[in-house]
């Protein structure tokens, strides 16, 4: 099989619906039966990808470990009430996601309060990097930086974290249709920032 095509078997198997890892959901069980060794394996297996998550939507590598330490706190006492361990996946990205959202928004007010509008958007200005100077993947991931944090959110989960539509409204709590709607909005965003850098 051509390396494309084993590529392309590999996305889909990531991607299956209702996509479950059988040992998480046995550590999550064990978790809820008191078994401290558990959640530590469970920590150590999950909390490098949150982070990676977490530094994706917010920007920043630092701010992701305060995320996931938030997002760890508030998942702890509840896995007890998590009905199907099943789905601790998408559970867990929700909440880190929410997280990062909450984060972007407490920046956002801080940037707010510490200058008025003109300067702000001096700042963003001059934050914004030479895009021709970078490869196509570096201005892709730039771009993605600066877009609205929905738009971000649905395109990180989507590409980069191989999550089905189905799986992103299970974890972002929309409707299907409703994330394949946005998902489209996204790509359109993203392809009109590009073309724009491009000229």
């Amino acid at each position: 099989m051509a390396r494309n095509d084993s590529k392309s078997v590999d996305r889909q198997k990531r991607r299956r619906p209702g996509h479950q890892d059988p040992r998480t959901r046995a550590l999550v069980m064990a978790v809820q039966d008191g078994e401290e060794a558990a959640l530590k394996l469970l920590f150590a297996i999950w909390n490098p990808r949150f982070l990676a998550h977490a530094a994706r939507l917010s920007g920043e590598r630092d701010a992701a470990l305060d995320i996931v330490q938030e997002a760890w706190l508030s998942m702890i006492p509840s896995l007890a009430r998590l009905n199907d361990p099943g789905r601790f996946r998408a559970w867990a990205y929700r909440i880190v996601t929410n997280k990062s959202a909450d984060w972007v928004r407490r920046r956002v007010r801080e940037r707010k309060m510490m200058t008025d509008l003109s300067a702000e958007m001096e700042l963003g200005a001059a934050a914004v990097p030479d895009l021709e100077a970078l490869s196509e993947a570096q201005r892709l991931r730039q771009l993605v930086a600066v877009l609205p944090f929905g738009q971000r959110a649905l395109l990180v989960l989507y590409y980069v974290e191989g999550f089905t539509v189905a799986e992103i409204a299970e974890t972002l709590s929309l409707k299907t249709g409703t994330v394949k709607s946005r998902l489209h909005f996204a790509r359109q965003s993203l392809r009109h920032q590009f073309e724009r850098t491009d000229r």
